[in-house]
């Protein structure tokens, strides 16, 4: 496969950890937008990013490249990592910062200025320090794609754990707690060889994958909206430095063979989600959370879009008081983690001659 090479501008160099962090790591309903680095075309009511035009993956079979999953048999088509992580980076600052290796140092969402952003035509729903999100913007039809991209941002107290904050995100027992509209979460394909991801992007250039794998999720009908579906790949970039991308994007319609059997409902479509985590201290951290998500069928974005900002304010609601309550159920898991990281490395040893 040749593919063309486009790099964020400072790459991240850090070598990739030896010890793979063990996180559940599922699709969503929730997630998706669109990115890249180039010159925005712009009109009254469409933004476009010429970068947008590559793919992440590739229709013509030849041209794909595989991995295989931990279920025999099934290979994951592995999207342009440059691609990807180009359009991430476009439309989420404090990502931009986190894969320059910038995002401590410079303090987080303090060190962000939208004004860089020119060409991105970004309108303010809600901005104000009060609420848990702090600010909410968003670019109606981005990329012709019939939905908005919006971008919600907070700061939190408590440990910087991404880990934690993608189990609320991607664990159904933790989403459900939230989210009365998750009916099924659940990671079907996960990477069989973390190493080989990491080698495919480039072995630390968007710091160390720690998780990567195809999920799929499902949705209860609501008074807008009936049932939807998803298929997404899902991955977690860490930082040395604590902070994280938990990234997710909408696999095309030429991998449906990957979907669970059952009754199929209507495709909804995570075009690009990323949530990026930067600690600002030893008990704070920032977030910013940006989706684009075509809910599928002929409801118009204006009735969607309410229904979706709610949903994200129940999530950073959830979050803020788990993470808050550092005695006891994040201790808990930290406690569990701990535990976990403590046998693999016991294994570790077993296996070094």
């Amino acid at each position: 496969l040749k593919s063309t090479k486009r790099t964020v501008d400072s790459p991240f160099k850090s070598p990739v950890k030896a010890q793979r962090k063990t996180l559940t790591m599922m699709s969503t309903v929730h997630f998706s937008f669109g990115l890249g680095c180039a010159v925005a075309l712009l009109s009254s009511r469409v933004t476009l990013v010429s970068a947008f035009t590559n793919p992440v993956f590739q229709e013509t079979t030849s041209l794909r490249r595989t991995s295989p999953s931990k279920k025999e048999g099934v290979e994951i088509e592995m999207p342009d990592f440059d691609e990807l992580f180009n359009r991430i980076s476009r439309v989420s600052p404090l990502a931009r910062l986190a894969l320059e290796g910038q995002a401590v140092d410079q303090g987080g969402l303090a060190a962000v200025n939208d004004r860089n952003s020119k060409d991105l035509k970004w309108k303010v729903i809600e901005s104000g320090k009060k609420g848990t999100i702090h600010h909410i913007d968003k670019i109606d039809n981005f990329q012709k794609l019939q939905c908005p991209i919006i971008r919600f941002r907070s700061s939190l107290k408590g440990p910087c754990v991404p880990e934690r904050f993608a189990d609320f995100i991607m664990s159904y027992d933790e989403r459900s707690k939230w989210d009365p509209q998750i009916a099924e979460v659940q990671e079907l394909y996960p990477i069989y060889d973390l190493a080989a991801a990491n080698l495919a992007m480039g072995m630390g250039r968007f710091g160390d994958c720690t998780h990567l794998g195809v999920g799929y999720c499902q949705t209860k009908a609501n008074f807008v909206v009936p049932p939807r579906e998803q298929l997404t790949l899902c991955g977690v970039q860490s930082f040395d430095c604590g902070s994280a991308v938990i990234w997710g994007t909408e696999m095309e319609e030429w991998h449906n063979h990957l979907l669970p059997e059952g009754e199929r409902h209507t495709r909804a479509k995570s075009h690009l989600f990323a949530t990026t985590l930067v600690p600002t201290g030893p008990d704070s951290f920032d977030v910013e959370y940006v989706l684009q998500m075509d809910v599928g069928g002929k409801i118009p974005a204006f009735l969607t879009t309410p229904v979706l900002v709610d949903t994200v304010r129940g999530l950073f609601r959830h979050a803020k008081t788990v993470y808050a309550d550092e005695e006891g159920e994040l201790a808990k898991y930290l406690k569990e983690k701990k535990a976990k990281e403590n046998v693999l490395a016991e294994q570790s040893l077993l296996m070094t001659p």
